[in-house]
This record gives C-alpha cells, structure tokens and sequence, in this order.
C-alpha cells in the first residue's frame, strides 16, 4: 500500500492572542513539486527504511500498538518532503505510514484521530486538512478539546496561478522543544492585531481566491505576514524572515511584480504567488542572476487541488 501526500505552505496564524477561548487557528495550501511517499507491506518482522526512518518507526510502534496489531510491516519511505522547513513534513509523513497500516488492514482512516494519537496538529490543523483535500483551508483553532483544530473553509487554488517557493538548504526552522519553549517566550499577542488577521483572511483573502483576485489575495497574505513577521521577529534574529538570503530573493521578485510574500511556518522557506507558469519562469531566472540568491533552491510550483493519493502499489506485493 502506497501512500503520496504533498508538501504544504503554512501561510499564517489567525488569532494567537486566544481571548476568545480558541487559539491559533491557521491558513494553508497544498503544493507540488516536494512529496512524501511511503510503502507499506506486511513482513516476517517490522522494519523502516529511507529517510525519516527512526521518526516513522515511532509512528509505526504507536499505531501497531493503538490498532492492537500483531502483523509485522516493512515500512519504505520512498521520499520525504524535507524535514524543518517549514513544508509539513512530520505531519504527512505520520499521516502517510497511518493511512498506509490502515488500508493494508482493511481498517478505516481516521485521519484527525490519527494526527492526535501522533502527536501531530498541537497548533495548526492545516496539514491534517490538506492531506485529506488539498486546495487552501483554513483551521478554527484549538479549543479546550482534545483534538487537531477542525477545518472550517477549503477553496480550490487557481490552476492558472504559480507559487515561486525559495528555499534555502543551509538553514532549519525551529522545531521540537525548541518550537515549545519559543512560543513560551513570545509576548502576547495584541488582539487589535488577531481580529485584524481574521478580517483579512475572512474578507479578502478567501474572496479573493474565489474571484480569482491575485492581488487582493497577496495583499492580505503579504499584510498577514507582516504581522506575525514582527511579532516572532525576536525569535529570528530580529528579522521576519529567518534566512535573510530567502528574504532578499522575495523581495527582489515582488519588487517585479510577485504577490503576497512571505515565510512558511518557521522557515526558512519563503512564497510568492504569481499569475502564470510564465511568469514564475521570468522572476525565477532574475533571481537567479542575483548574487545573494546563490545556494538558495528557487522553483515554481502549482497549488494542489487533492488530497494523498492512497492506492495498491503493484511493485509492493506482501513479503513472504
């Protein structure tokens, strides 16, 4: 059983400030280009191979444990969306080796349960969301319930539409119990500042998705952004942007007609939405031309409309 799940861009934090009794609350899109892919097949006796595989193996021995299953499984991972980069990637990758055990088992997903029992969506819900449907949804926030934030609008990305994703290689985001004991030390966060986000995201952005409005929609990401950018700004060297080389490249191609800058998660990858695939190929090739821009992975992506592929993979057949 084969399991192929995208990357996701984690385009923002709706309400961090709380005082309404749910917090967080999250937007983000599903993106080609960088996957997961994981195989799973019974075996004589577990085993997980490819990259990630001491993370997966935990999945693996919790959900064994969970199912109560006493059938052992060779766990592939083909591919992996690369780890601390702001991309999604511990969430697909447990949701992935869950869908995979469960399928090969005949046993229903249970894809937001999964998610709790792993771990994964202790802040954002958007990667639970995206792995089920892909497009752009949005996550409520977490209540005082034991479980991932629910998912509260999904809207189809424009197929004409482009992300030039900039990634830099050289860098990692926070993550782990460093992520815990940074958003301990952030301050509060204004509630003039949270109501505005929602105001943008409710009233611009999502409109402007459906009116295909590439301007109106970047410029409540870009707004968006610049908000949460200052107020984890502290935590980043004094800057929005963790790599100052990603934020000299979107700078440069917004100042060339790129929309609705910014920083996926914590980093270090950057985004920018352009109208068309040619577009994306002329800023690209400019920012490659820059100096500063050198180390940097600059592609251009589609935003994806479906969720993770689950199918029988033919070349898997069960161990003997």
């Amino acid at each position: 059983m084969t399991t192929t799940v995208p990357a996701r861009l984690h385009l923002g934090f709706l309400d961090l400030n709380g005082e309404t009794g749910r917090k967080f609350g999250s937007i983000g899109v599903a993106i080609s280009g960088l996957r997961t892919r994981v195989t799973v097949t019974r075996a004589a006796r577990t085993h997980v191979s490819g990259p990630e595989a001491e993370r997966a193996a935990r999945y693996v021995e919790r959900l064994q444990e969970y199912l109560g299953l006493d059938a052992a499984h060779h766990v592939r991972i083909d591919e992996a969306i690369p780890s601390h980069a702001g991309l999604g990637s511990g969430t697909q990758l447990a949701l992935a080796t869950a869908a995979g055990i469960r399928r090969l088992h005949n046993l229903p997903l249970d894809i937001r349960g999964d998610a709790f029992r792993l771990g994964r969506g202790r802040r954002s819900g958007v990667g639970i969301g995206l792995f089920d449907t892909g497009g752009v949804v949005v996550d409520g926030g977490r209540g005082e319930a034991m479980a991932p934030a629910p998912i509260i609008s999904r809207i189809p990305f424009p197929d004409a539409w482009r992300i030039v994703l900039v990634l830099d290689p050289g860098r990692t985001g926070v993550h782990g119990d460093d992520e815990t004991t940074a958003f301990a030390r952030l301050p509060p966060f204004r509630s003039a500042d949270a109501a505005h986000i929602c105001r943008l995201v409710l009233m611009q952005a999502l409109p402007a998705l459906v009116e295909v409005d590439i301007a109106a929609f970047g410029g409540a990401i870009k707004e968006m952004q610049e908000l949460l950018g200052a107020h984890f700004a502290p935590l980043q060297g004094g800057e929005p942007f963790s790599s100052p080389n990603v934020a000299a490249a979107l700078h440069l191609i917004e100042g060339e007609g790129a929309h609705g800058i910014g920083q996926s998660s914590w980093g270090p990858t950057g985004f920018a939405f352009v109208r068309s695939q040619e577009e994306a190929d002329r800023l690209i090739a400019l920012a490659r031309k820059d100096a500063r821009c050198r180390g940097l992975d600059i592609r251009a992506c589609k935003g994806l409309n479906h969720g993770a592929d689950i199918a029988l993979d033919a070349t898997a057949l069960p161990e003997p």
